[in-house]
């Protein structure tokens, strides 16, 4: 364990690999420096495969968010963080229930300093505090103060730590006075979901720390506007939920026009006034009517309505029989979840050298485990994550994973240190000020070299605003990434722009494909486009190649490379992987001298 020994503690060493709870030992981002043997057994991890990595990778998307945003600024200001309630991804990829405490060590000479961090399995949670009443009982401690101890703990595991609000625990824990009201109680229940607007633009220029002042402060202002039987909730993130009963729709709204009004005041964060506004979701039912669950999922939708017709405001959900557009809007709540949920996955189609006929890369393409339709295709969902904003954060974890894997395959076979990986953006994340940023992270952080990542703009994204889009392009280029023009023959681009943007390959449209051989002009067109990449000196690249005879007139032209059925279908990593080695091995194969 070089590197880790605390000169403070003699036998710190020896206690941490005999120590009976996961440990480990991080430094100030997050990133594993060491980790003992029962943390090992508990998650089925192998030591290798954790050392260099994040502690936030083996967590869900929630949690990763509430260790970066929460706990490692406590560690910086107070040294220490106890007690919080996560998950923990295991080599099986099922989720562990656990709790972690974690606590800097001081810094000496150039050394910042080392995180010790300790996770309790859920069943080592419940001996940690059986022995905590031990301990205090051991200690002669009253029986006040054995109380009041454990109140705290109850205390902790029903509220949010940052803002002190209940947390989704507690919410739960708090339903059941909404669902036995008192006789006679004619009123019905409210839930109102409230998102603040561009809370990630807080984050992403004054920092964290700053984005959790700013939390503080909503929490503080949606307290007092709120009854005494109110229940005010944070769910994770920038989301906040109020509980209230009302005497119908009308004052449920007023109560959302007030939170709109109260939350658009300036606030002091850092020294800085900062103006800040939310999308409010509406929901109403009767008492005796609808679950607590469901009427928070309809203000969930109407939330998102608010934030569709141009936020800063409120959204009253209506029946269904009443609303043409639940469904979309039930879906795109359900989209919502499904990425903070780990509902996605990346399928990766082979890129083919037509010359040589090796696999020289592969594109990352995003589904959706649905939870009741079953796995579903870009064409589903992308549309409406475009529409909604959820592309940001769809986008960023599909590059994440695909780097994830990346790095996972190199491990595996050095072979694979050859492949490209190409990662579809949209125009939304390209028109993002924090795109290069989140990329030169997720290359960071994945230690993958910038040349085998490939990032796929499409042709109507570039050129419906040329400047931004060269000026996105170029910072990019700047990383090391390799770029390519997607759905090439769909748009307007001109030779002049084709000259300028700083791209590495041209992706002709599948729809020309098609009528290769059969289409006189689309044949022409598909010359074209080659001669015209050539001609700035960049690779051809064609898509959707269905039959043998597309591909070998594809190679008669002159293209360079090819992606389709006829090669491979989208594949899951695992499946990915045999079929490269499958297909390796049928050239050796191929390639070996006669008897």
């Amino acid at each position: 364990m070089t590197g880790t020994t605390d000169p403070s503690l003699p036998d710190f060493e020896a206690w941490f690999h005999q120590a009976p709870s996961g440990y480990l030992i991080t430094d100030d981002i997050g990133r594993i420096t060491a980790v003992n043997d029962t943390f090992l057994h508990w998650t089925g991890h192998s030591r290798p495969n954790l050392l260099g990595s994040k502690l936030q990778d083996l967590m869900p998307v929630g949690d990763q968010i509430l260790y970066s945003t929460h706990c490692i600024p406590q560690l910086g200001i107070t040294g220490a963080v106890s007690e919080i309630v996560i998950e923990i991804i295991g080599a099986d990829n099922e989720r562990r229930a656990a709790l972690l405490s974690a606590s800097r060590s001081p810094a000496s000479g150039q050394d910042h300093g080392n995180v010790r961090v300790i996770i309790f399995s859920a069943h080592e949670r419940r001996m940690y505090e059986r022995e905590l009443v031990t301990a205090l009982r051991v200690a002669e401690e009253s029986e006040a103060r054995r109380a009041r101890a454990e109140k705290e703990l109850h205390h902790l595991a029903l509220h949010d730590a940052l803002t002190g609000l209940l947390n989704r625990a507690g919410l739960e824990a708090t339903l059941e006075q909404f669902l036995t009201p008192p006789p006679g109680d004619t009123n019905a229940i409210a839930a109102l979901f409230i998102d603040l607007d561009h809370f990630k633009a807080v984050n992403d220029s004054l920092g964290h720390a700053a984005g959790d002042e700013l939390l503080v402060s909503v929490a503080r202002r949606l307290l007092p506007t709120t009854r005494r039987n109110s229940t005010v909730a944070r769910l994770s993130g920038d989301e906040f939920i109020v509980l209230e009963t009302v005497a119908g729709p009308q004052e449920a709204t007023a109560l959302a026009a007030r939170l709109l009004a109260i939350l658009k005041a300036p606030m002091l964060i850092q020294g800085l006034e900062i103006v800040t506004s939310a999308s409010i979701g509406v929901a109403i039912a009767e008492k005796d009517g609808e679950s607590i669950e469901e009427l928070i999922r309809r203000a969930d939708i109407a939330m998102y309505r608010a934030k569709a017709l141009g936020r800063s405001r409120w959204e009253l959900h209506i029946p269904a029989e009443s609303d043409p557009s639940v469904d979309r809007l039930r879906a795109l709540g359900e989209l919502r979840h499904g990425i903070n949920d780990g509902a996605l996955r990346v399928h990766y189609q082979p890129r083919i050298d037509l010359h040589t006929g090796h696999t020289v890369g592969v594109e990352a393409l995003v589904r959706w485990q649905h939870p009741t339709r079953g796995l579903l295709p870009p064409s589903e969902f992308i549309g409406m994550a475009e529409e909604s904003g959820l592309i940001r954060s769809l986008g960023a974890w599909v590059l994440q994973e695909t780097l994830k894997q990346a790095e996972r395959w190199y491990q595996e076979d050095s072979n694979s240190a050859k492949l490209e990986y190409a990662v579809n953006l949209s125009a939304r994340q390209l028109n993002d000020p924090g795109l290069v940023h989140m990329v030169e992270d997720a290359l960071r952080r994945r230690k993958v070299d910038p040349s085998r990542l490939l990032l796929e703009i499409t042709e109507t994204a570039l050129m419906s605003d040329p400047e931004a889009a060269l000026e996105s392009l170029t910072r990019l280029k700047d990383v090391g990434v390799s770029l390519a023009v997607d759905d090439f023959g769909t748009g307007y681009s001109s030779l002049t722009y084709l000259k300028k943007f700083p791209v590495d390959e041209l992706k002709i449209d599948r729809s020309f494909i098609t009528g290769l051989n059969s289409n006189t002009g689309d044949t022409a067109i598909v010359g074209s486009c080659i001669d015209l990449a050539h001609a700035v000196g960049i690779r051809a690249v064609a898509e959707g190649v269905e039959t043998s005879e597309q591909a070998q007139t594809l190679t008669s032209m002159g293209c360079d490379l090819a992606q389709g059925f006829h090669f491979a279908r989208p594949l899951p990593a695992p499946l990915l992987a045999a079929w490269l080695h499958a297909s390796t091995q049928q050239r050796q194969d191929t390639h070996k001298p006669g008897p």
